[in-house]
């Protein structure tokens, strides 16, 4: 059982040797420990310190975000052959000692993906801005809604995925892949865990690089979380809006009807005619779009069930290429990522018969 440690870093050199020092060097049922940090264009030591520490180190050439972040880091896990990953940040909230307390479920068979909760325990639960508190209440609920389960904490990023599923786990954001990775996962059927973890509730050193505006991370997080219920829940996002269109045309009429039946006229609601109207147009029409987008969802599925198999197909064939006669895995980059004397494999994950 390999299991590959993924740490995503910006500018974190102050606390991103303190994270890999406490690092288990052994945990029952894995027989291989391999730790991958991905340094998202930092302009400080983070990278020279991770590979002091004897971590291998995946740079990007500059800051793309930690949803580009976590898909490099997958990407680089996968490459390695790791049958676990364990996904923290490099800024020391994570506890890496908690790491077989969130892979106990998997390697027992009960779940292929654990994340962290803060928040399920009342005794673990971390001091924290209140506003800080609510918003990741009130995404906890939306993400749950989305996907049909109960999230007590679906902002962490402290994380297991089995090799299956990770393989299956396509993400879009840039910005951040929290929510929108629960609600893919969970509408692939994947068996899910929450794990109540001690987790601090805030840095030690410096500012969040995504939660330091609250605004702003709320407003783009959920714009992404919008933008995957549109893309993996086609039917009811656009059903909804139509729904909400045609309720409103019908007031508006009924409203008129009504006034009609009273008082024989349709003034001083006459407007509302031409309004419903309007608005039971759309209605129809965003139905219409609900139905096509629907048709499209499907076709999706089945490309997305073809992806999967083309891309076990290669992390497995590159597992086995790139493990060296002592048996390790090697951890490659594609070339556009590749740093001074990095191992560069294959940038697109095709397999040619």
């Amino acid at each position: 059982m390999n299991l590959g440690i993924v740490i995503f870093a910006f500018n974190e050199e102050r606390s991103i040797g303190g994270v890999l020092d406490r690092i288990p060097r052994s945990i029952e049922g894995v027989d291989r420990i391999q730790v991958i940090v991905v340094d998202d264009g930092s302009t400080d030591r983070t990278r020279a310190v991770a590979l002091e520490r004897g971590a291998q180190v995946i740079s990007h050439p500059g800051n793309k975000g930690l949803g580009a972040a976590f898909a490099t880091a997958i990407d680089g896990a996968l490459r390695a052959g790791a049958d676990i990953i364990v996904g923290l940040d490099g800024d020391g909230q994570h506890p890496p000692e908690a790491i077989p307390q969130l892979i106990a479920p998997l390697l027992g068979g009960q779940a292929d993906f654990a994340t962290a909760t803060r928040f399920a325990d009342p005794a673990l639960v971390p001091k924290m801005p209140l506003l800080n508190r609510l918003g990741n209440w009130l995404m906890a609920r939306i993400t749950g809604l989305a996907c049909g389960r109960s999230f007590t904490d679906a902002a962490c990023g402290f994380r297991a995925y089995s090799r299956d599923a990770a393989i299956r786990l396509n993400v879009f954001g840039g910005h951040t892949y929290t929510q929108e990775s629960l609600l893919d996962l969970a509408r692939k059927g994947v068996t899910m865990t929450e794990v109540p973890v001690a987790i601090r509730g805030v840095r030690e050193h410096g500012k969040s690089r995504v939660a330091h505006n609250l605004v702003r991370y709320g407003t783009r997080a959920l714009a992404i979380l919008l933008r995957a219920i549109r893309d993996r829940l086609p039917l009811a996002f656009f059903g909804g809006i139509g729904i909400v269109l045609a309720v409103v045309g019908a007031g508006a009429e009924l409203a008129v009807l009504a006034n009609f039946a009273l008082t024989g006229k349709t003034s001083p609601y006459h407007s509302f005619t031409i309004l419903g109207a309007i608005f039971l147009i759309l209605g129809a029409f965003s139905f219409l779009i609900a139905l096509l987008a629907d048709m499209l969802g499907r076709m999706r599925e089945t490309q997305e069930t073809m992806l999967y198999l083309e891309k076990r197909r290669y992390y497995d064939d590159l597992a086995q290429q790139y493990t060296d006669p002592d048996g390790q895995q090697q951890v490659t980059v594609p070339p556009h990522l590749a740093v001074g004397n990095q191992e560069v494999s294959p940038a697109v994950p095709l397999r040619v018969e």
